[in-house]
C-alpha cells in the first residue's frame, strides 16, 4: 500500500475539514491563501486518493439512548471462519467498530447498548449463535475519555 503524496497545503485543508467537515471551502481559501477553486480541487483530489472519505454527522449514542459501550474480544474456532463471521457480525446494528486482530483475540468489536440488559440479549441472543465463535472476552467501557481521528505530522 502506498502513502498518498500530501503537501503542507493538502495538510492545512485536511486539518481544517478535521476540526470541522462542514466549514465552506472559501473559508478555507481564505485561511490558507488561495482560491476556492484551488480548494475544490484539493478536496476533490484527496477524495478520489482515499486520503479524505466521506463528511459525516457523528451522533452522540448517549443522546439516542446507548448508555453502554462495550469492547468484545471474539475468538474462533478456526482462523478459515473469519470471512463468515465478520459477514455475521455486519448484520448486528449494535456493532460499531470490527477489527481483524494479533494477540489473544481474532477479532475484536465494538458494541453500543441501551444498558446492561440490552448488551447481555446481544451477547446471548445474537452472538453465541453465530457459527464460528468459540468463545468471547467482554469489557465494558466506564467512560470515553476522548476520541480523535490520526492527525498529520
Amino acid at each position: 500500500m502506498s502513502i498518498a503524496q500530501i503537501d503542507r497545503l493538502d495538510k492545512k485543508i485536511i486539518s481544517m475539514l478535521q476540526k470541522n467537515a462542514r466549514i465552506p471551502f472559501l473559508e478555507v481559501a481564505r485561511e490558507c491563501g488561495v482560491s476556492g477553486a484551488a480548494i475544490h480541487q484539493r478536496v476533490q483530489r484527496l477524495t478520489k486518493m482515499g486520503v479524505l472519505k466521506g463528511a459525516e454527522y457523528m451522533v452522540d449514542p448517549k443522546k439516542i439512548g446507548y448508555h453502554t459501550c462495550a469492547f468484545m474480544g471474539i475468538f474462533l474456532e478456526k482462523a478459515s471462519m473469519f470471512n463468515e463471521v465478520v459477514s455475521q457480525l455486519s448484520k448486528i446494528p449494535e456493532i460499531t467498530e470490527c477489527h481483524y486482530t494479533t494477540g489473544s483475540y481474532s477479532i475484536f468489536i465494538k458494541i453500543y447498548a441501551r444498558d446492561n440488559e440490552h448488551l447481555k440479549s446481544v451477547l446471548v441472543d445474537k452472538l453465541q449463535s453465530i457459527p464460528g465463535i468459540s468463545r468471547t472476552d467482554t469489557l465494558i467501557s466506564l467512560e470515553e475519555n476522548f476520541s480523535r481521528q490520526t492527525l498529520l505530522d
